[in-house]
């Protein structure tokens, strides 16, 4: 039997991506006020047998993940900057990308390692030196979500996330994806089990339980496996946000959950109709050009309680 299709996406500037089982569509709101689209086929990679792989499939994600994104983030930002007749050039945004994934490694696991290594003659035990370490991370994490929604354009990108999860959470219940039911679409939760902000809180949870199978080894020996075990920890994290999305109503699963559906609330905004406009228009899209058979699966009643 054929596992269930998720349809899942990003927000971008002044639009949402939607990633649909052949195509990608991104959806953007022009300078002009009006919603242009881009069409892009999926590379057979993120369609093929490995895919569906457990594990492997975690590791291909991630790159499907950094590569549709940059290139959806590409055409976003050229459509938001045509007012200005600027445009950014891809290989500037993927120098841009590799700073922000090496800044995030050096952020969120060379210097948790760092900070509680200064604590390291009073955490003898390997145990507690991870769950120190650990700690440290997810303060880490909070504060940088807390401080980027400081900034008034990663507000509007944080709507359109809201609007981007109303639309699916709606869709997922059976609404009809119509430019007239936008208002209806808008009052559904801007929480999803699926979401990202979710997927990294399970990164930064399950990194403490994979070092510490690694004990408390030579500082070089941490160093490397906080660089190296980046992929493993992804791909298992990325296990888990699968399961959960499947298992919602089990209430330990559920239990689960709850600390990234709340932490959502700060990566999400109370979209507007015109944003739940244009997410409507990019998952509207994508359904039309997949198989028209395709049931989608209700959302999970508990979940959405818990939103």
């Amino acid at each position: 039997m054929a596992d269930k299709f998720y349809y899942g996406g990003q927000a971008v500037l002044e639009g949402v991506m939607m990633r649909g089982q052949k195509n990608l569509v991104t959806a953007v709101r022009n300078p002009d006020g009006e919603i242009t689209t881009e069409i892009r086929p999926l590379h057979s990679l993120y369609t093929s047998k490995w895919r569906k792989m457990p594990i492997i499939r975690g590791a291909i994600v991630l790159i499907e993940s950094m590569v549709l994104g940059i290139q959806s983030l590409i055409y976003s930002a050229n459509i938001a900057l045509k007012e200005e007749e600027e445009e950014l050039s891809g290989g500037l945004l993927w120098l841009m990308l590799l700073v922000s994934l090496g800044s995030s490694v050096a952020l969120f696991f060379l210097a948790p390692l760092f900070i509680t290594n200064l604590m390291s003659s009073f955490l003898e035990s390997a145990v507690l030196f991870n769950l120190i370490e650990g700690l440290v991370r997810l303060i880490i994490f909070v504060i940088y979500i807390k401080l980027v929604t400081l900034t008034p354009d990663i507000k509007r990108v944080f709507g359109y996330h809201g609007a981007e999860h109303a639309t699916i959470n709606a869709f997922e219940a059976g609404v009809p994806l119509e430019i007239e039911r936008a208002a209806e679409i808008q009052s559904y939760p801007t929480a999803h089990l699926r979401c990202g902000t979710s997927f990294l809180l399970a990164v930064m949870v399950i990194a403490i339980l994979v070092f510490s199978l690694i004990g408390k080894p030579s500082f070089a020996v941490m160093f490397a496996s906080r660089i190296i075990l980046v992929p493993v920890i992804a791909a298992l994290s990325y296990e888990f946000t699968r399961f959960s999305a499947g298992h919602c109503h089990n209430p330990i699963v559920h239990f689960l959950i709850k600390p990234g559906l709340a932490l959502q609330s700060l990566t999400t905004r109370p979209p507007d109709i015109k944003q739940i406009e244009v997410a409507i228009t990019a998952l509207k899209k994508t359904v039309e050009m997949d198989n028209p058979d395709y049931i989608p699966q209700k959302a999970c009643p508990e979940c959405e309680a818990a939103t």
